[in-house]
């Protein structure tokens, strides 16, 4: 598979990944379940990327593919009063990327970007790589390198 815009920009970091392809399915229901299931990963070591606007200012969430977003922590994370979600169309003009495609890495615009706390202090992560049917593995670390992220409580509790 050819280079994305995250892979490039971890290369240039000299971040060091593995690249996992898969079957990229448009009609599963759960994109970041689906993918995690095609490789045989749990889909909690599986990680999804949102965007999301923090009182009308674009930003970026990673979390577990099996989680869901609790809008109430994700705005006091980015220190702000109402998040929700970026458009479909918004969320691809602002990162280069299409759905099912979108990486936290190399995204066209730079924006804040927070990670879930579960998971990052652990193993390797798995995040999608800037094309539908690529994931990358990276340490959590490298992960908050790259971005220049914050780790926050992003999720609604089990």
């Amino acid at each position: 598979m050819q280079d994305t815009s995250a892979t490039l920009t971890l290369d240039a970091l000299g971040i060091s990944y593995e690249r996992h392809v898969y079957d990229y399915d448009p009609s599963a229901g759960k994109l970041g379940v689906a993918a995690a299931a095609a490789l045989g990963l749990s889909p909690d070591h599986v990680l999804k990327t949102l965007m999301v606007q923090i009182d009308g200012r674009p930003a970026c969430v990673v979390l577990p593919a099996d989680r869901e977003l609790d809008f109430a922590r994700v705005a006091q994370a980015f220190g702000g009063r109402k998040a929700k979600m970026l458009s479909r169309p918004d969320a691809e003009q602002r990162t280069g990327y299409r759905i099912g495609g979108v990486s936290p890495f190399g995204q066209r615009s730079a924006v804040p970007t927070a990670f879930e706390q579960c998971g990052m202090d652990g193993p390797p992560v798995v995040i999608n790589g800037g094309h539908q049917g690529l994931l990358i593995e990276l340490s959590p670390q490298d992960a908050l390198t790259a971005t220049g992220g914050l780790v926050a409580d992003l999720v609604k509790p089990l």
